[in-house]
């Protein structure tokens, strides 16, 4: 500084005097404005350690499930609507150490811009034309739609339901039904309405109920003594996911973040990558301020000895409107294996509540010739 400006500031100095001390207080001996400082500066070194170590958890975790190329999505990193399928996998559940079929199958949707989210339930048994693994597709041909993930992975059962409903099946989530009761363990329990009251290894009473993880496990898996059969399974397992998205979405869960990271690494694979989760976090939030659920309707029917359900050529259209028009996608006709089965069968009435015994799969290649299973 030049004699002739003595009182011209520092501007380097001036910067940066929010982090010094005042000269007066330290000429005053103010230890307390010392520890202040002290303290403050342990709390934000704190803070940045504690965020960076849940974002490197979480980071781990996810790449621990990740099953995809690795690159960030476009689609999600531009806010554009997307879909999900959830495969809910039987390994490791009653005894079952392979691969297995999938237990639950629900299409869901996401667009931040008209804030809303769609979750469709697929049937278990509903006969669909298997894509399998992309290779020699005509061995497997039609059966039931759980049978895509048993041959061809995750990757047969997004083929399968893509071409079912004719919309884009952008992303996967993997869980094995293990996962559930930690899950819901880790997020400190699931609020659901009961519809019924019935005894599954646990009992459940009609009416609102706070469930832990091996209730939760319990409610979901019950099948036989609902009046719905498999429908009231799916609506029961739907409303345990509406409240695991709505508390995992919710600032609160994150003290319980690294359980749930843990559960997520130990039994979830998907193509989403780090990025792609962290972006849906934060920015399709909204979404789940309005989630319509539903399933695809079908008709009982038995083929030769084996019982499925078979949905109308009405009614896939008008599942595929539903999640297209949810994707910002305009409507289009469905022609697909399952529509062509349907318009091949013969006097079957849709609103006949009888099972349907005289449904008939045709060759790939025939109007008219049966097909044997080869």
């Amino acid at each position: 500084m030049r004699p002739d400006e003595p009182n011209k500031p520092n501007k380097k100095l001036e910067r940066n005097n929010v982090f010094a001390a005042n000269k007066k207080d330290i000429k005053n001996g103010n230890n307390f404005a010392r520890l202040v400082g002290l303290l403050t500066i342990l709390l934000v070194c704190g803070s940045v350690a504690y965020f960076a170590h849940a974002y490197f958890s979480a980071m781990s975790s996810v790449q621990q499930a990740y099953r995809g190329t690795g690159k960030t999505s476009q689609l999600i990193s531009q806010k554009k609507p997307i879909s999900i399928l959830i495969l809910g996998v039987d390994q490791g559940i009653e005894g079952r150490h392979d691969r297995g079929n999938s237990d639950t199958m629900i299409l869901a949707t996401m667009n931040p811009q008209k804030k809303e989210a769609t979750m469709t339930s697929i049937p278990r048994d509903l006969l669909a034309d298997i894509k399998g693994d992309g290779k020699g597709e005509g061995r497997y041909y039609m059966f039931r739609v759980n049978s895509a993930y048993q041959i061809g992975g995750s990757k047969g059962a997004t083929r399968t339901v893509r071409a079912l409903v004719n919309t884009p099946v952008n992303y996967y989530m993997e869980v094995n039904m293990e996962a559930l009761e930690s899950m819901v363990e880790a997020l400190g329990g699931v609020d659901v309405n009961v519809p019924f009251t019935f005894t599954y290894h646990t009992h459940f009473k009609k009416g609102k109920q706070h469930l832990n993880g091996k209730e939760a496990l319990d409610y979901v898996r019950m099948r036989k003594e609902d009046p719905k059969g498999d429908y009231g399974r799916q609506m029961r397992q739907r409303q345990v996911i509406n409240d695991i998205v709505r508390k995992g979405m919710s600032v609160n869960s994150i003290t319980n973040y690294r359980k749930i990271l843990k559960v997520f690494a130990k039994y979830v694979k998907t193509n989403l990558t780090f990025d792609d989760m962290l972006s849906i976090a934060m920015n399709y939030r909204s979404c789940t301020q309005d989630i319509k659920s539903g399933y695809i309707h079908g008709h009982n029917v038995w083929i030769g000895s084996a019982a499925m359900q078979v949905a109308s050529t009405k009614e896939l259209q008008r599942v595929s409107d539903l999640v297209r028009s949810s994707l910002g996608l305009k409507k289009e006709r469905l022609r697909n294996q399952e529509t062509r089965q349907n318009s091949l069968q013969q006097g079957l009435d849709w609103n006949d509540p009888e099972d349907f015994r005289n449904y008939v799969i045709y060759d790939k290649d025939s109007d008219t010739i049966p097909w044997d299973g080869n």
